[in-house]
């Protein structure tokens, strides 16, 4: 099934189509109203910074998924791992085993880097998705639960009042 399948990574050229699957999947999640990225702001992050990767899955010369992933790091495995932020496939190349290609190949690109771990967050109501990560043997981290601080919260936490002057 996934025999015609190719992978390669984004260029700078391509900051456009990132940011198409960006809107695709967020869509899918009923979270479009949240995108805010656009291409100047994706550009600078992924290829000026190189904060972020992105491999295209490619079918007859299309794009018809990518995966955005980048490293983190475990205190206690003392080694990067890599996270992924998105995963995503058309719904016209769903049920091809696109998906799994897909995570196989961070999977890959992981251990030729010497990573310890490749993990990711699933929404709860995702039931598909979580059924295919269980099915690769991926485990639920129930232990743990994410927090987040952004936007106002941030700023007003990154706020770091200037030293009073000596008397």
């Amino acid at each position: 099934m996934v025999n015609n399948l190719t992978f390669r990574y984004a260029e700078r050229k391509d900051t456009a189509l990132i940011l198409q699957f960006i809107k695709e999947l967020a869509d899918h999640e009923k979270l479009l109203d949240e995108v805010v990225a656009d291409e100047a702001t994706l550009e600078t992050w992924i290829f000026e910074k190189q904060k972020a990767e992105v491999i295209f899955a490619i079918e007859n010369g299309r794009e018809i998924g990518f995966a955005l992933f980048f490293h983190n790091f475990s205190t206690f495995l003392g080694r990067a791992g890599i996270y992924l932020e998105d995963l995503y496939v058309k719904p016209e190349h769903r049920g091809k085993g696109y998906g799994k290609a897909l995570l196989k190949k961070l999977a890959s690109i992981a251990l030729e880097r010497g990573c310890g771990r490749l993990e990711w967050w699933c929404l709860d109501w995702n039931k598909s998705s979580i059924d295919f990560y269980l099915s690769l043997g991926a485990e639920p981290m129930s232990d743990w639960t994410v927090y987040r601080i952004a936007g106002d919260t941030l700023k007003q936490l990154g706020i770091i009042p200037a030293a009073k002057p000596p008397e």
